[in-house]
């Protein structure tokens, strides 16, 4: 596959491996894949809960980190709780650029998200309003927690912080 500026990809058929001495078995890039149905990136983003958030390092190298994000799709935002102190909030405190991306379940299918991100919290107080921040992205993306009191005394404890991505740019492809 392919990106460029354009923000469009082009999906090879890459399932053919190379006979050629010293490529054996190494993928071979034939011709783009016209079978592929309508692609929209966003729908994958908004379906999926596992994705790979990537912050710039302070020596601009970029750090790669697994989380669980939410996409909302009506107001092209991607939510993300994490904890103060790791290394993705060190990173997105000093430079907020950021991008995410999510696979398909079948590996055959991915969305990028960039954007612009801001964070909430850490908060000290269950009832303050970092922590409702935090209790409004559960509901949003699990539905109701069993203890909300519990909830919020954990938010508190791990010093959780939510980061808000304002989605400035999506691109991806499906390749089956």
């Amino acid at each position: 596959m392919t990106g460029g500026d354009s923000g469009h990809a082009t999906a090879y058929d890459t399932t053919r491996t190379s006979a050629t001495p010293g490529m054996a078995g190494r993928p071979v890039r034939l011709v783009p894949d016209m079978t592929t149905t309508s692609f929209d990136p966003r729908v994958l983003l908004a379906e999926s809960r596992l994705g790979v958030l990537a912050t710039i390092k302070s020596d601009g190298r970029p750090q790669l980190s697994p989380v669980t994000p939410f996409y909302d799709q009506e107001t092209e935002v991607i939510y993300v709780s994490m904890r103060e102190g790791l290394a993705k909030t060190a990173n997105l405190r000093r430079d907020p650029r950021a991008a995410l991306e999510v696979t398909s379940p079948d590996g055959w299918a991915w969305a990028t998200a960039e954007g612009t991100v801001e964070l909430t919290g850490p908060g000290t107080d269950p009832q303050g309003p970092e922590v409702e921040a935090l209790v409004d992205y559960y509901r949003r993306a699990a539905g109701d927690h069993p203890d909300w009191d519990e909830y919020r005394s954990v938010m508190v404890s791990d010093r959780r912080v939510l980061m808000v991505m304002a989605v400035e740019h999506v691109y991806g492809a499906k390749i089956r």
